[in-house]
């Protein structure tokens, strides 16, 4: 399904946080969230779905039927609600969000309020064993936050991002992403600048949670091949390198091994880890396409890799990870954006490393930023850049550009913009 027939987002603003309103219809609705399985929350501004990937990867592993809550989906709404291990199908879909519609009568829900209400509503009528919750924006006030007592909270990375919504600081947003931080429930912190570190703790003491925290209960390091897990509840381990590309997924893969490490009710082995790590897939996450039609479009044997990277601290792990593959290619920028996103800070880290750049719009989001407005930027930065009205075309004028040389093409700047990628490159747009 592209996308449910209800509900429509009311008013000029898709996004208005609060609880009020999820509790409402959830109240009409018999207050599914009070019948689901033990659940993981999770929070952060990157890596939240890399983390929940590898986490689902493991416990599915070791037997556990798993329920998953993600946002935003690439290509089908049905990405987002997964039940004990399957997408959820389309009649159930429908039929739930019709529940959902009748209930809610002249309710004024945003879209987020109201698919969430949806999928706590579906994950309470299939049996699993545990649900992976992604919060959709910021923690405290997120429609996902209705939970008193989840088996554990999570909170990956945080840097600068959606700063209308969430402070214009770290430390603001810090705060805000600790809003799902619970009392006397265990809590995972993972890599963090200092001034989050600083905040989430407190948070933890604060309240009372049982926190277990990297550079304190837990760390890691890479090394060729492999990385070391070292903690305080076990002896140091070597896990083999996971299966999503890139210096953040070791990262997200560490912070899936130390949230194993608080399910004690758990039965999971380093075997399951291991099979669970080298077994994840995540779409869009520093992937590499290696079929397909925009691939078939490719020259010289050159390579493209797609990456859902939109904030200033995906764009410093990006560039990380593609100066750090083995091989060295010249590097070509496709770009495309949502509106009233800060484009220049994240081509900054790509100042002097990308050889040609090329903007483009996003076709699936009614919010996009012109590929016009992205172009001026990018030139106004010293780029050599073009800009174009769709990817087939923006992978045309990379070629067009490269006269035949082999290149490397890495399209990012939204995950809106690489569920149109992967909608093209499978032919369905």
């Amino acid at each position: 399904m592209k996308l449910p027939h209800w509900p429509i987002p009311y008013g000029k603003k898709a996004i208005d946080l609060g609880l009020s309103r999820i509790k409402e219809i959830l109240a009409k609705i018999g207050n599914p969230h009070l019948k689901l399985p033990p659940v993981v929350h999770v929070a952060g501004t990157n890596g939240k779905g890399s983390t929940i990937a590898y986490l689902k990867a493991i416990l599915e592993a070791a037997g556990y039927k798993v329920h998953r809550y993600i946002s935003p989906h690439l290509v089908r709404f049905n990405e987002r609600i997964t039940l004990a291990g399957q997408e959820i199908e389309d009649n159930f879909l429908t039929k739930i969000i019709e529940e959902c519609r009748i209930a809610s009568g002249d309710m004024p829900l945003t879209f987020f309020e109201g698919i969430t209400a949806a999928a706590f509503l579906a994950f309470s009528r299939v049996q699993a064993d545990i649900l992976l919750l992604e919060t959709g924006l910021g923690g405290g006030l997120d429609a996902t936050n209705v939970m008193d007592s989840p088996l554990m909270s999570i909170i990956t990375p945080i840097s600068l991002d959606h700063v209308e919504y969430l402070g214009n600081t770290i430390a603001l947003i810090a705060k805000e992403k600790a809003g799902i931080i619970k009392k006397n429930s265990k809590c995972v912190l993972s890599w963090q600048l200092s001034e989050a570190m600083e905040v989430l703790v407190q948070e933890c003491e604060g309240i009372g949670a049982n926190y277990y925290a990297w550079g304190k209960h837990w760390d890691f390091a890479s090394a060729q091949n492999r990385f070391l897990f070292k903690s305080n509840k076990r002896t140091t381990l070597e896990f083999p390198m996971p299966s999503l590309y890139g210096l953040h997924q070791i990262v997200n893969a560490a912070t899936a091994i130390a949230a194993i490490d608080c399910l004690e009710s758990f039965n999971i082995s380093k075997q399951h880890i291991d099979y669970g790590l080298t077994h994840t897939f995540w779409p869009a996450r520093l992937q590499k396409i290696t079929s397909g039609a925009l691939f078939d479009m490719l020259e010289s044997e050159s390579e493209m890799w797609l990456d859902g990277a939109h904030n200033v601290g995906g764009a410093q792990m990006l560039i990380a990870s593609i100066e750090n593959m083995p091989e060295k290619l010249p590097l070509y920028l496709i770009n495309g954006w949502s509106k009233d996103r800060d484009i220049a800070g994240f081509l900054e880290y790509f100042i002097g490393k990308t050889e040609f750049f090329c903007a483009t719009h996003i076709k699936s989001e009614p919010l996009s930023e012109s590929s016009y407005n992205i172009y001026q930027v990018a030139v106004e930065m010293g780029f050599n850049a073009e800009c174009s009205e769709s990817i087939k075309e923006a992978v045309e004028k990379c070629l067009v550009h490269a006269k035949g040389k082999r290149i490397r093409i890495l399209i990012c700047g939204s995950l809106y913009l690489s569920g149109d990628v992967l909608a093209v490159n499978q032919g369905m747009i």
